[in-house]
């Protein structure tokens, strides 16, 4: 499985991004898909993840209520909705595919930088 994730860039506070990460490969495989990222200095960390098959999704509590995890998969995307954006949002984010409910995530898309300026 291949991934490849864009869609960042530089916006201003309370202000929206859409990234985006498309997979190619043997997806058939997929559990679930999610978005971590790695902020300057700090630990990579969950942001989100969506189910490929139910669309069921969980969210991390620094992102709950602002952020939306979707995806398509006839296309074999998913995508992360970001709004009300924080400076303290600003980190490379990556997105991942796991393929199984339990264990941790088996591949791994490069990242896309997302700056939010004060």
């Amino acid at each position: 499985v291949q991934l490849q994730a864009y869609g960042g860039g530089l916006v201003q506070a309370g202000g929206s991004l859409r990234l985006s990460c498309a997979a190619s490969g043997r997806t058939f495989r997929t559990y679930a898909m999610g978005w971590f990222r790695q902020a300057p200095g700090k630990e990579r960390e969950f942001v989100a993840r969506i189910t490929w098959s139910g669309g069921s999704t969980l969210y991390a509590d620094s992102v709950k209520g602002r952020f939306i995890i979707s995806r398509d998969n006839a296309k074999k995307m998913m995508y992360l909705q970001m709004n009300s954006l924080k400076p303290e949002d600003t980190a490379v984010y990556y997105c991942a595919t796991k393929l199984s409910p339990s264990g941790g995530y088996n591949y791994w898309g490069q990242g896309t930088l997302v700056t939010v300026s004060s």
